[in-house]
């Protein structure tokens, strides 16, 4: 059905001003200039909207200049529009979206898609997305960003304007024709303009959206109606004299005073960096090293240094702006905070080297800080007249607000980030701001430049998260907010009626912006002004500037500017590059982000490209002058030349230019792909094709492959020969020869057949050879008949009596003593007959033969009816009259015969035992009666074998069957692994791994597939890190999941023909039917086959196969030969299968591996200590690099020699894998299925887990320091637990705060699960969840267990002791004794929906910081659970929760699943 087109029912009645607005963009592009407030977003919906009724394909995308304002946009848009709004930014890698298919998918997926204006620009500029074949409306929020290099500018000037103009539509044309063309485009904004000239400015903005400025004019009464202005008011403050040096505090002289005795010589910093530079040879890097040097020396711009100097200059700022108070408590803050863990593993200044931790440390512990006192009074003393004007203007303001029985609810704006936090400390705690419900928004930066005390002062906001304070300010639970800019632009903050400005705006758009936060009818805006009056003028200026902004907009403005200034016209000796496959294109803008891009998925590197200006900005050897003499070089004026280096790369790319000739040369080397991204290898270009395959998608085969079928070892291996003889001794029973016309495998010890019988019990058959058989024709007669009657008797319905050629014959083994007799009662029935016999020779009617030899009881089965009656066993006959009891019984048992006479002698029998396929191990010999009853005989029939043929007709086809899976087997070594050491994997090990499930026979291959696919795994991950060093995690999954997928093994296995040996034809025995040497119809038999011509052999029949199950062989063959001869020998069973390996890079042993991968570590010493975490692991590293990149995050940047853990991370995880589904295979008095092995294993191996296990890992350290006192210094004795976690080596603040925030969720939950771990019959998956935690903790346990496996030269005994220092292995353990129920929630839904063959499903929300999770199955109530958003991790908690819901509410039983599993 056709999607109706939108409408706009939905949305609120618009007014004439925005329809004004909008009839205008209808006609052209503008940019609407309405103040905040005004319905500015309701204009863009409507015109999205008309887009879409028109017939456009193409989408509208909404540009916002931050992610919270995206995120603020998309949900009014999503939820005023009927078709689909996506949303993209930064947080979902849109960088990583390197499949066309992926984004043409968005593409068309989305009628509109919000996002930030660089998302769009990368898009555009690697060809993934072109505005004209795809773009329809461009919408501007916030357009007054579009100036000179902003990305909103970059848009238009590097892909709009290239465009052919948009031809006006065809008047009366219904049908919309899509061209490449250029876009409509639509603005918005309150304030075009941050200064300057207004029509200057007007006309620089029009001419780069392309667009005129319109604001309503015809209904301009009416705007004025619904904007409410604020009532403007000023207050003035005093400033204290900024070069009074006795305007300080005491902490801020306290830190002074400790940074006038630093020597910058002493930083540890500058001695390493010396003793670096006197050990690197001249060149480049020695270059880079001695500019690095002087310029640190010459800066003081170390960590220590330099964040000294920070809190200095931030104490001085609070001090002057806010008072000596807060400069005080900001100080005592921060460096309490510093020295609160007063270890060199303290992860608020993680980034550190040790030596550099202990020297600021040092220096910290020196500064002697003063008590802060928390009195009213004292808190008075030391504010600022400008804090006082600010208490007086907020109880004003609170009191106007009143008066009209409006509650106060206001905004202060503060500059500095460090002021937002010391402003709100001061209004807290005093008493005369107590009424005042206070909450704090900051910017949420995430620099990853070295900052002493970002991360620090990041920390001190103590209040909610953003969201929650923003909430808490529109429902009324906080009436103020201080806040830096993150607040001024875009915020929907409808309830704000005051604003203060603590600062003065720096431009006209940031006082239109801030003033536009005062959203009330009745509200206020207030500038805090100096007395002295400096900044009058430019509150002024802002005031004429607005009043010329409204007079152009009332003046006609018809025509739009078409060029833009001189100043931006393009640079000819920079061309722009284009693509013309994908349209990619390159400027010197994008360059720079290309280059980095390029740089970053480069293994080794520091993620940046390197730059060297030439001539250097310092004198060779700077650092090394004469302090008393040295002085600082004047700026060099020009030219400059640039070098650029990429570090990793064999031959380094140099030119005289900048970016975009780089990024032109890395194109020009095959280095960057058609979008211009680094997608072959950049650091082996030979192996470009590889890296190209390998980032294809991973190939999707049909889960069905046509195949020809299973081979049949009776007729595939025939041979001309004779028949030759093998005599089979069944223990217990008569033995029986066996004639074939194949060769029988020989059967070595435990390889025959065992059968087990349910009285006799284990049963071990042997078979012997006895070479050709010496048979004259009447022979060979007899045994095709004696075959025929032993599988008649049973069998007989699914035979024809005439078809004799059988695939193999039996005949006695020995003299069968009754033999004689039975064959005289044989011919004496068929005489009786007097016709041919049909089969009716065997079967005698037992009242019959009961009066012609007297009622002999030598008999085995009787036959109740005729000719397929059920088979029982003969006990004798009853002469004597029934009883009452077994006389109703036998009357109830022929109620539908009521003419049936009782004649004596009845047959008494008794049910042959159910059990046919002997090949099944029986759990116990069963002792349960078989039911016996009375037959008739005149109705019954007596089979005419001897006991011993009969015992043999029930026990052939079990051992038909081990004979005849064993042949296929043998054929398989025979045809694939001759040649190999694969021939000598054991006889019984590749039966099970060709055997399917759907044969149901005694054994298969699904145990042995488990443990294959993780052996597989393994050594794959050991062949790409020891042949690939240099590719990065990425590339590196990416090829190990193209070579294990079950696509690629199917692959191979149809290559080799594999499925021709997978025994997957079910074994029936009650349906048995012997094997011929031709096959037919009845009635069809040819003479040849009749005599045994295997020239009528049975056509091949093609079959569909399903590919895992191919796959699930190769993986089980692999387990097989793992388990025999170790990994090499799972080595060699891979390279049987090549699995896109090749004789290029080939398949080598384990120990080759190993010594490839380490000759690749650098023996060098290591600054960073490594004895902590060796003892926490219990094993001391060869190859301390290795230790170093295990615990290495991408974001460090001080040790180029490493690379961060991904790769070490990446092999740990098979080795972990490996490990722990071994000890489950081999796990004691268990025979663990797949699905058991699974749900048992991930419960170790799972995110949480390892994240509980990183915290828990620990040792005790002595965290002594020295003490003043005033009897001098004082040691005071402390010890410390440190944590495997806190030895993490990265540089990035999120990290910080990730770490902080699960260590603060660890120690909540730690002691819940610590007892169920140990104690508990359940396994806390609940408790573990709510840790929230991000994956490097667990990616960091198994890039240590990848280093220990490397560093050990491959000793798996060493990766299980750590694992078991770990506690890995006891918890495993500990499992697995006491079968602690280790199933997820989740999975136990699964598989209790899938029991009840129902579909279920799980979607997931996002809304106001929370996200839930809805469990949705068919007949059931959908169930909810929500949880705070903390990225994905928020989302399996979620998850978590509702699926413990739905057990509850659905009545699934705690044991529901495990089993099954």
């Amino acid at each position: 059905m056709e999607e109706p087109p939108a409408t706009v029912n939905t949305i609120p009645k618009t007014r004439d001003y925005q329809q004004e607005m909008l009839d205008a963009s209808l006609k052209e592009n503008i940019i609407i200039a309405q103040d905040t407030g005004s319905g500015k977003t309701l204009i863009a919906i409507l015109r999205m909207r008309y887009e879409i009724e028109r017939g456009s394909q193409k989408v509208s995308w909404f540009l916002a200049p931050t992610v919270a304002l995206c995120n603020q946009q998309h949900s009014v848009i999503k939820d005023n529009m009927q078709v689909p709004v996506g949303l993209i930014h930064g947080g979902l890698e849109p960088k990583q979206w390197t499949d066309v298919t992926l984004w043409k998918r968005v593409l068309g997926n989305n009628r509109v898609i919000v996002s930030t204006p660089q998302v769009l620009l990368d898009a555009l500029s690697h060809g993934y997305v072109h505005m004209g074949l795809d773009i329809s409306l461009l919408i501007f929020d916030e357009a007054h960003h579009a100036d000179r290099n902003h990305p909103m500018s970059c848009i238009m000037r590097d892909f709009y304007f290239s465009l052919p103009p948009r031809l006006p539509a065809a008047h009366g044309s219904s049908v919309t024709i899509e061209q490449d063309e250029r876009p409509m485009v639509l603005g918005l904004t309150a304030s075009p303009m941050f200064g300057g000239n207004p029509t200057a400015a007007f006309r620089k903005l029009e001419a780069n959206l392309d667009c005129v400025i319109r604001s309503p004019r015809a209904n301009r009464d009416e705007l004025l109606t619904h904007v409410h202005r604020p009532i403007f008011r000023h207050v003035r403050y005093d400033t204290p004299q900024y070069s009074d040096r006795n305007y300080t505090s005491k902490n801020l002289s306290a830190v002074e005073a400790v940074l006038a005795t630093m020597n910058i010589e002493e930083d540890p910093f500058v001695i390493q960096l010396r003793q670096k530079l006197a050990k690197t040879a001249r060149g480049p890097e020695y270059t880079r090293m001695d500019q690095k040097l002087s310029k640190a020396i010459q800066g003081k711009k170390t960590y220590s240094h330099g964040g000294m100097n920070d809190l200095a200059n931030a104490g001085k700022a609070i001090c002057y702006d806010i008072g000596p108070w807060a400069a005080d408590w900001y100080i005592e803050s921060v460096v309490s905070r510093a020295l609160d863990k007063q270890t060199p593993w303290d992860e608020l200044i993680g980034t550190l080297q040790p030596k550099e931790k202990n020297y600021l440390m040092k220096h910290l512990s020196q500064i002697k800080l003063t008590p802060l006192s928390y009195d009213p009074t004292d808190i008075e003393a030391g504010i600022t007249d400008k804090v006082r004007i600010l208490l007086e203007t907020l109880e004003y303001e609170k009191d106007w607000s009143e008066s009209s029985n409006e509650p106060y609810s206001g905004l202060i704006f503060v500059t500095r980030r460090d002021g937002v936090l010391a402003l709100s400390e001061v209004l807290r705690n005093l008493p005369r701001s107590a009424h005042f419900r206070l909450g704090c928004l900051l910017g949420s930066s995430q620099s990853s430049y070295r900052n002493t005390f970002l991360d620090i002062t990041r920390t001190l906001l103590k209040d909610q998260a953003q969201a929650d304070v923003l909430e808490g300010f529109r429902s009324g639970d906080r009436n103020l907010i201080v806040a830096t800019s993150v607040a001024e632009e875009g915020l929907d903050i409808q309830a704000c009626g005051n604003v203060i400005r603590w600062d003065i705006p720096d431009n006209m758009a940031s006082w239109a912006q801030s003033r536009g936060r005062a959203r009330r009818r009745r509200s206020s805006f207030v500038l805090m002004f100096e007395s002295s009056g400096i900044d009058d003028a430019r509150v002024a200026e802002f005031e004429k500037l607005e009043a010329q902004m409204t007079a152009l907009y009332l003046a006609d403005r018809a025509s739009r500017p078409t060029v833009s200034s001189d100043d931006e016209e393009p640079d000819p000796d920079e061309p722009v590059f284009k693509v013309k496959s994908t349209g990619a294109v390159l400027t010197p803008l994008l360059a720079v982000s290309h280059l980095n891009h390029f740089c970053a998925v480069i293994p080794n590197s520091v993620n940046l490209p390197i730059y060297d200006i030439d001539p250097p900005d310092m004198p060779e050897g700077w650092h090394s002058f004469d302090p008393a003499t040295r002085v600082v070089p004047p700026p060099y004026p020009g030219p400059f030349g640039c070098t650029l280096t990429v570090n990793t790369l064999q031959n380094n790319l140099h030119t005289d230019t900048l970016h975009t000739r780089h990024t032109f040369a890395l194109y020009n080397a095959n280095l960057l792909n058609e979008h211009l991204l680094p997608l072959t290898s950049t650091v082996e270009p030979d192996l470009g094709e590889e890296v190209k395959n390998l980032l294809k998608d991973v190939e999707k085969r049909s889960s069905m492959a046509s195949v020809t079928s299973q081979m049949n070892p009776w007729q595939d291996e025939l041979t001309d020969a004779a028949w030759t003889a093998t005599r089979i001794v069944i223990p217990g029973f008569s033995p029986i020869r066996m004639l074939t016309r194949v060769d029988l495998p020989s059967f070595a010890a435990g390889e025959a057949p065992v059968l087990y019988h349910s009285r006799k019990g284990r049963i071990d058959v042997e078979l012997q050879a006895q070479g050709v058989a010496r048979h004259s024709a009447s022979d060979l007669q007899a045994a095709h008949e004696s075959t025929r009657r032993l599988f008649w008797c049973l069998y007989g319905i699914r035979m024809q009596w005439d078809k004799f050629d059988f695939a193999y014959l039996f005949e006695p083994a020995e003299e069968d003593t009754e033999r004689d007799v039975w064959d005289a009662r044989r011919r004496w029935l068929r005489d009786l007959q007097g016709e041919e016999s049909s089969g009716d020779d065997l079967f005698a009617n037992a009242a019959t033969f009961g009066q012609a030899f007297s009622h002999p009881t030598d008999i085995t089965w009787i036959r109740d009816g005729f000719p397929y009656g059920k088979v029982y066993r003969f006990l004798g006959w009853r002469h004597d009259p029934l009883s009452e009891e077994e006389l109703q019984d036998f009357m109830a048992r022929y109620s539908r015969m009521p003419e049936m006479e009782i004649t004596y002698p009845l047959l008494h029998v008794e049910e042959l035992p159910p059990r046919r396929n002997f090949l099944q191990p029986l759990s116990s010999i069963s002792d349960v009666p078989l039911r016996r009853s009375f037959l008739p005989p005149q109705s019954s029939r007596i089979v005419l074998l001897s006991q011993v043929q009969c015992d043999h007709a029930i026990l052939l086809p079990s051992i038909i069957r081990h004979i005849s899976i064993a042949a296929t087997a043998v054929s398989l070594r025979e045809s694939l692994l001759t040649g190999t050491p694969l021939y000598q994997v054991p006889l019984t090990r590749l039966i099970t791994a060709i055997t399917a499930p759907v044969a149901q026979g005694h054994v298969n291959y699904q145990r042995l597939e488990t443990l294959g696919d993780a052996v597989l795994k393994f050594v794959m991950s050991m062949h790409l890190i020891a042949t690939y060093p240099f590719w990065h995690e990425g590339y590196l999954t990416r090829r190990k999941d193209h070579a294990v997928s079950n696509s690629r093994l199917a692959k191979e296995a149809i290559r080799l023909s594999l499925y021709k040996w997978i025994v997957r034809d079910r074994f029936a025995p009650r349906k048995f039917k012997p094997q011929y040497f031709t096959t037919g119809e009845v009635n069809e038999i040819t003479e040849d086959a009749v005599a045994g011509d295997p020239s009528q052999g049975t056509p091949k029949v093609p079959e569909d196969l399903s590919t895992k199950m191919l796959a699930d062989v190769v993986e089980a063959l692999i387990g097989a030969a793992s388990l025999y001869g170790g990994y090499n020998f799972g080595i060699e069973c891979t390279r049987l299968f090549d699995l896109g390996i090749g004789s290029k890079a080939g398949w080598q042993p384990l120990e080759v591996y190993i010594e490839k991968a380490l000759s690749c570590v650098e023996t060098v010493e290591v600054s960073t200590p490594t004895t902590d975490i060796e003892r926490m692991l219990g094993y001391t590293f060869t190859h301390k690099l290795l230790l170093l990149e295990a615990i290495t995050h991408s974001s460090y940047q001080f040790d180029s020699r490493t690379v961060s853990y991904e790769r070490m991370e990446f092999l740990g995880d098979s080795v972990l894998d490996l490990i722990i589904t071994e000890h489950l295979y081999h796990y004691p008095g268990k025979q663990f299925t797949p699905g058991q092995m699974h749900i048992r294993k991930s419960a170790v191996v799972n995110l949480h887990f390892l994240t509980y296990i990183c915290f828990k890992c620990s040792l005790e350290k002595d965290a002594s320091l020295p003490r003043p006192t005033r009897d001098g210094i004082v040691m005071d004795e402390e010890t410390q637990e440190i944590s495997l976690y806190q030895s993490l080596l990265h540089s990035s603040s999120v990290v910080f705060d990730q770490q902080r925030a699960t260590l603060a969720r660890y120690r909540k939950m730690k002691d819940e699960i610590e007892e169920a771990l140990l104690h508990g019959l359940t396994f806390p998956w609940a408790a573990l969840t709510r840790l929230q935690a991000p994956k490097f903790f667990s990616d960091m346990i198994e890039s240590i267990i990848g280093a220990v496996y490397l560093d050990s030269r491959g000793n798996m005994d060493v990766v299980r002791q750590v694992l078991r220092k770990l506690g890995i292995m006891q918890q495993l353990e500990r499992n697995l004794r006491d079968d602690v129920d280790v199933l997820h929630p989740l999975t136990r839904v699964y598989i209790w929906a899938a029991r009840q063959q129902k579909e279920l499903t799980s979607a997931f929300e996002e809304e106001r910081g929370h996200v839930t999770c809805t469990i949705t199955v068919e007949g059931r109530e959908p169930v909810q659970a929500t949880a705070e958003k903390r990225g994905r991790a928020s989302q399996e908690e979620a998850r978590f929760a509702a699926a413990e819901k739905a057990i509850q509410l659905w009545d699934i039983r705690a044991n529901d699943g495990i089993k099954d599993a």
